[in-house]
Parts: C-alpha cells; structure tokens; sequence
C-alpha cells in the first residue's frame, strides 16, 4: 500500500488531521488539525507536500469535553477557482490567501455560522443558519451573500456542507433534525447572489448527524457517512435514488451521547474516512485499524490494504486524483488511490454525470425558498417513495423501520385514537 506514495508530512505537536478538503482544480489541500481551532493548508507538488499556511496558529487547545468543543470546530470550504479558503468562526466567518488571513469584510461580523459554501460559479457564499432571522427561526432559512456587493438575503433552509454534482447545474446539501435528515438537490441559479432552488424529491436517512456528501466522479454514485448513534455509510444510485449500500462500521460511541475524551478514543471511527476511487465505481473506506478498505460497486469485490498501524483519521481525493491519508499519528500521505484503474475516459465520464444531473432535474420540479420541507418533499429511502400524503396514514411500523418511520406510525395511530369516538 506504500508503493506509490510520493508526499509526506508529519504534524509535530503530537495532534493529528481529523478532516481533508482537497481543491477541485488547485494542488492545494486543507486539513483541520484535531486538537485545536486550526486548519492547515499544504501545496502537493512535484517535489511533495509543502505546508504554505496555518489558519489560528496560536489557537489554544480544545476543551475536554466534547460538547464544549462541538461549538468550536471550523467548517471551510475552497472557492471553486482560486486559491482562497473561507471558514467559520465564533466572531463570524474568516478568510484564507497565499497572501494572509483575515475577515471576510462583506459578512455579518457578529454571527457564528455553522456551515458555509461557495456557489459553483465562486460569486456567492451560501451560510447557515441565517444571520436575518432570530435565533428560533434562524435554522429555518440561511444566508446568500453576494461577495462583490455585500448584498445579503435569506436563502432556503439546509445545515451541512453544499457540494456539487460534477455533472454541473445541480448541488446536494442536508437538512438535519433527531428525528430524519433530508439529502436536499437543488439547482443552482447564476444571478448574483447565486441562489440554491430545493427540489421536490429528496433522500430522507435515519436521524441526523451526517457529514458532507461525497459523489463519485461519473456522478452515478452519492456516499453518506454519518449518524448520531451508529458509525454508518449508505449509497445511493442517481438518477432513481436506489439505495445500492447500507452498512455500518463499528459499535456505537460507547456512553452516548458523548463519546470519553475525544483523544484517547484510539479506536474511534473517523467521519470523514470515505472517498470514491476515480475513474471507478470504487469506494475507499479508512478504517479504525489503519487499512484502506475498497469496495467495487459495480463488480461486488471488496478487499482490504495495509497502510498504518493506527487509525486513519481522513481521506480525500486531490484535483489530479490522487489519494490523501491522514493518521493518528500525525502523518499526511499523498499516494496512487487503490481500485484506480481506468476503465473509460475522463470524457466519457463527465458525459454520464451530465446525463445523471439532467434527468435528475428534468423528473422533479423547484420548491419556493421558504416551503416546508416536510410538507413539501417526496421522500426516498432507499427503497420507498414517501410524499406527505402518504405518511400521514402510515400506523404500523417495524422495529427494524428508520426512527422517523417509526415516529410517524406512533403520532397517526395516536391521532386517531383520540379522534374515535
């Protein structure tokens, strides 16, 4: 598994990478480091990795205790062009540059976003939660900045992370309660600010407490890594939304809800431990015992790859498709990413996920910004399609049911109870 790594680098203050976000056109990658407010950034040349900056260098160490520490850790995204990373904050969203650090000057300097992304075409930020709304309603709608004008408007409700399908003209984002999460597509407009148009059919997933989806590049593959109580992955086939994987990776977080010092959890699951091969129907899985796990999609093969004798912390897929390993120890690797064997051109590639996006598009139609999502969606799981209709009189459910199933049967059977006469 070490045969085709050509760049390492080692943190030296005995913490380590717990997320990697590679540019989609840039040799340039960002790690959030696990032990404090800081992120990273690393150059992958032909000569190896180069660290050329660190967010909050002097940025003190998290607190203990996990609950304490969730309110502290930035999310950041890379603008879809240049060379400029923007992230959050608890004094409002921040700006990275070859050239410094700093302020995001257009933005709501006394707000605490959760989540924020650039539109596809980098001219518009989309946050979350909204700064124009109180703090009850603030989760119900979101923000669209215009970065040249400063203009700000509400925009539709999501909370984890937007990416984009690399068919183009459709992006996918989460929208999160206990009860279910909604896998949200939209269809990107290119007004200024850009904004994100909800669709109607939507995936819905069991409880909440997912990370950013991750698309395979044929754009016929979507992977969901996350929930609350289990270390799961499901995937999803598009257009038709066709659960093709269902899994989960490992024991639950042991005294839920909050997992013993986030440290000295050696055996913990990353989240963010999933990426797609390119080139291939091939998913890389890092495991809690330092393998690269592949699994084939498209043929049903899955085989294991030695790497590390500690946990991996993070993968992710560089601009030039190569693989990026991040371990407990500290230690980054850029290496050839197993299961990448080619087996069609970039071209024809790009030509199906254009296709996938379309006919995604084409089956569905756009919501008004401020609809009720649960009113308004048609549900897949996987297997079924739900609309509202149709939930409101489902009475039975099995214990196998996802909790939002379950809790539906539970409040119909009760209405009618009360409604006999």
């Amino acid at each position: 598994m070490t045969d085709g790594a050509s760049a390492n680098w080692t943190l030296t203050d005995d913490s380590f990478v717990e997320r990697l976000v590679c540019h989609s056109r840039l040799p340039l990658i960002a790690g959030l480091d696990a032990g404090r407010p800081a992120v990273h950034v690393w150059e992958c040349g032909s000569d190896g990795l180069r660290r050329v900056g660190i967010t909050d260098p002097d940025a003190a160490a998290y607190p203990a205790e996990s609950w304490e520490r969730a309110g502290l850790v930035p999310a950041f995204t890379w603008h879809p062009y240049e060379p400029r990373l923007i992230l959050t904050g608890v004094a409002g969203l921040r700006v990275w540059t070859p050239d410094g650090a700093g302020a995001v000057p257009q933005s709501p300097a006394d707000h605490s976003y959760h989540s924020v992304a650039f539109s596809p075409d980098g001219r518009t930020l989309w946050a979350s939660p909204s700064s124009l709304l109180d703090e009850e309603e603030a989760w119900q709608r979101s923000d669209t900045l215009d970065l040249a004008t400063g203009a700000l408007r509400l925009g539709p409700r999501w909370d984890t992370d937007v990416v984009e399908h690399p068919g183009g003209g459709l992006v996918v984002t989460l929208a999160s309660d206990q009860g279910a999460t909604y896998v949200l597509f939209a269809r990107p407009d290119g007004d200024a600010p850009a904004r994100m148009r909800i669709v109607r059919h939507a995936i819905i997933l069991d409880v909440d407490g997912y990370e950013a989806p991750t698309f395979s590049d044929d754009g016929r593959y979507l992977a969901l890594r996350g929930n609350s109580y289990v270390h799961s992955l499901d995937v999803f086939e598009l257009p038709a939304m066709r659960k093709v994987l269902g899994t989960t990776l490992g024991d639950p977080y042991p005294g839920y809800p909050y997992p013993p010092a986030w440290l000295e959890e050696q055996e913990r699951w990353s989240h963010h431990n999933v990426v797609f091969a390119p080139r291939s129907g091939t998913i890389l899985l890092g495991t809690a015992q330092g393998t690269i796990a592949t699994i084939g999609l498209d043929d049903g093969r899955v085989s294991e790859h030695e790497h590390s004798s500690v946990p991996i912390s993070a993968l992710a897929i560089t601009s030039r498709g190569r693989l990026v390993v991040a371990d407990r120890s500290g230690r980054i690797t850029v290496m050839n990413a197993p299961g990448d064997e080619a087996r069609e051109s970039r071209q024809a590639r790009a030509a199906v996920a254009r296709e996938v996006a379309e006919r995604l598009l084409a089956a569905t139609s756009e919501l008004p910004d401020d609809a009720d999502l649960d009113e308004s969606l048609i549900r897949h799981d996987g297997e079924r399609t739900w609309s509202s209709g149709d939930l409101e009189t489902v009475t039975t459910a099995e214990e196998a049911d996802p909790t939002w199933l379950r809790l539906r049967a539970a409040i119909n059977t009760h209405r009618r109870q009360r409604e006999e006469p």
